[in-house]
């Protein structure tokens, strides 16, 4: 087990109507004028936003209102939320709404407080040193935002869609209600099943050995998001099924399942470049695409790892054959992911054999990166993956 820091230091508030103590809290964090940040449609037609508007009015707390983050939130949009905090003097920013809603926040948080493009701390040209305090009411349970230190960002000029980590980045605090996610759609609950895992299964899965107890605690958020995610695909308003994915969702994707380990997420590398370049892909839906191709290049490195997986988590019969069981556990993951609603192939998607020699480049930031993880990622591989995927 590797030396390890580990501080999630976001206050949960979690359960039916915790948004309704927003003002309070927002108080308790130093909050007078607020940035409500959120997206286009949901929050709106919910009566969500409306709500949370009264709370702070009764609460005596000012506030500004930016919306119209898009799913892959976008620099422009950021950059729009800057000026608007810089000329407003705001000093807490809420973010209502999910990852993207979330990153777009966090992005505006160190930016506001920089002389320069937010984007240079994405491209790892910077690195931020303080921000604007931030606060979270979730609104869709997918990718861990509301825990994590990690914010993503789409370049909508270059297609590029980056990432980079930093303690500045974990929210303040999060406010988690399940019945708030009872509206979501089916597509983008799907999405969220699999992000979920996927932030799990990319630090679980690795050829470093085994570290107890955090595989434990990954294999068991692993079965509580596969056993939950078949219940709320049938019933939308299960409210424990629904409670068990929301916190999942944090716990994916705040370093508990890292713990002691030194990990890549090169499935999220090879996506991003996907959803960058082709703005429709949601991330889940490129995730679901990519893991299990991923996966059958992987699996002999990780032998261990993906034996849990297929034996403890997906219930794979075991045989005298554990080859046989792993990739019959890999193609079982992969009839969930469709049994969700998931495509599973590229062309799914839309993206042909032209489109993946681009991506391909790309995520090796054009012959400048190979991706250390439990295989080597360089453009060869990069390609061969990608066209497991087709």
């Amino acid at each position: 087990m590797k030396n390890f820091i580990y501080n999630a230091n976001t206050k949960v508030y979690f359960g039916a109507n915790e948004e309704k103590k927003v003002g309070e809290i927002l108080k308790e964090f130093g909050g007078h004028k607020i940035l409500i940040h959120y997206g286009k449609n949901s929050v709106i037609k919910s009566g969500l936003l409306n709500r949370i508007i009264e709370i702070l009015k009764a609460s005596d707390l000012e506030f500004v209102k930016l919306g119209g983050v898009e799913a892959n939130p976008k620099l422009s949009l950021v950059e729009e939320g800057i000026r608007l905090v810089q000329s407003e003097q705001v000093d807490f920013i809420l973010a209502i709404g999910g990852g993207s809603v979330i990153d777009s926040a966090k992005s505006i948080a160190v930016g506001a407080l920089v002389d320069h493009s937010p984007w240079l701390f994405s491209t790892h040209e910077k690195e931020p040193t303080k921000s604007i305090p931030l606060g979270v009411i979730l609104t869709l349970a997918a990718s861990g935002s509301d825990m994590s230190d990690s914010c993503v960002i789409t370049n909508d000029q270059t297609k590029e869609k980056r990432g980079f980590n930093s303690p500045l980045n974990r929210p303040r605090f999060a406010i988690l209600n399940p019945e708030l996610t009872y509206t979501v759609s089916p597509y983008q609950t799907a999405c969220g099943i699999v992000d979920i895992m996927m932030h799990t299964l990319e630090r679980f899965i690795s050829n470093e050995e085994s570290i107890e107890p955090t595989d434990s605690i990954a294999i068991g958020l692993l079965k509580s998001v596969y056993h939950a995610g078949q219940t709320v695909m049938k019933n939308p308003t299960d409210y424990e099924a629904r409670a068990t994915l929301l916190w999942a969702n944090s716990l994916s994707h705040n370093g508990l399942t890292s713990c002691g380990r030194q990990f890549v997420m090169s499935v999220h590398q090879l996506e991003h470049e996907v959803s960058g370049m082709f703005d429709y892909v949601a991330h889940g839906a490129g995730l679901a695409v990519l893991w299990p191709a991923w996966a059958k290049f992987a699996y002999p490195h990780a032998m261990e790892q993906f034996k849990r997986l297929s034996y403890e988590v997906l219930d794979i019969p075991k045989t005298d054959s554990p080859e046989d069981d792993i990739l019959n556990g890999i193609e079982k993951l992969k009839t969930f992911f469709k049994e969700i609603g998931m495509p599973v192939t590229l062309k799914e998607l839309n993206i042909g054999e032209e489109d993946i020699k681009k991506l391909a480049i790309n995520v090796t930031f054009n012959h400048k990166r190979i991706l250390h993880d439990v295989i080597e990622i360089d453009e060869a591989m990069a390609l061969k993956i990608y066209r497991e995927a087709l």
